[in-house]
C-alpha cells in the first residue's frame, strides 16, 4: 500500500498547466513542520502534483502561505537529462486536498467553497 497524509503551508501559490491532451496538472511545494523532543522547529518540502479537476481546484482556490492538506501516494521521478546526468526525486501525487484553516482570501479567490471541505477524485467521486 501506497498512501501518504501530509499537512503543510505552500510555499508558492500553485502553477497550473495543460498536458498535450488537454489534461489539467498543477505543481506547488508544501512546507511540513517536524518537530524533535528538545530541537528546534524545522521543516521538510515535498514536490506535489494534482492531476484533472483536484489540480485545477488546488490553483483557483489554494494560495502561498495557506495551509493546505493531502491524501495521495509517493511516487519517484527519476530521470536522466541530456547531459546524461541522473536525477532522483519521490514527489506527492495528491489524490485529494482539503482546506485545514479558515482565512481571508485575495478578491479573485473570494467564491472559494466550504472551508472545511475536500476536493474529489478526479472522476468526481466522493468518499462516502
Amino acid at each position: 500500500m501506497n498512501k501518504v497524509i501530509q499537512m503543510g503551508r505552500l510555499v508558492a501559490d500553485p502553477e497550473l498547466r495543460y498536458t498535450q491532451t488537454n489534461t489539467a496538472v498543477c505543481r506547488f511545494k508544501i512546507a511540513v513542520d517536524r518537530f524533535a523532543k528538545g530541537e528546534e522547529k524545522q521543516a521538510d518540502f515535498f514536490k506535489v502534483t494534482a492531476w484533472g479537476k483536484t489540480g485545477e481546484l488546488v490553483q483557483k482556490y489554494f494560495t502561498k502561505g495557506q495551509r493546505i492538506l493531502i491524501e495521495g501516494r509517493l511516487q519517484n521521478n527519476n530521470y536522466e537529462d541530456k547531459n546524461g546526468v541522473k536525477h532522483y526525486s519521490n514527489d506527492v501525487v495528491a489524490e485529494r486536498v482539503y482546506f485545514v484553516e479558515s482565512k481571508r482570501q485575495p478578491e479573485d479567490k473570494q467564491n472559494k467553497p466550504e472551508q472545511s471541505g475536500f476536493f474529489p477524485d478526479d472522476d468526481g467521486d466522493l468518499p462516502f
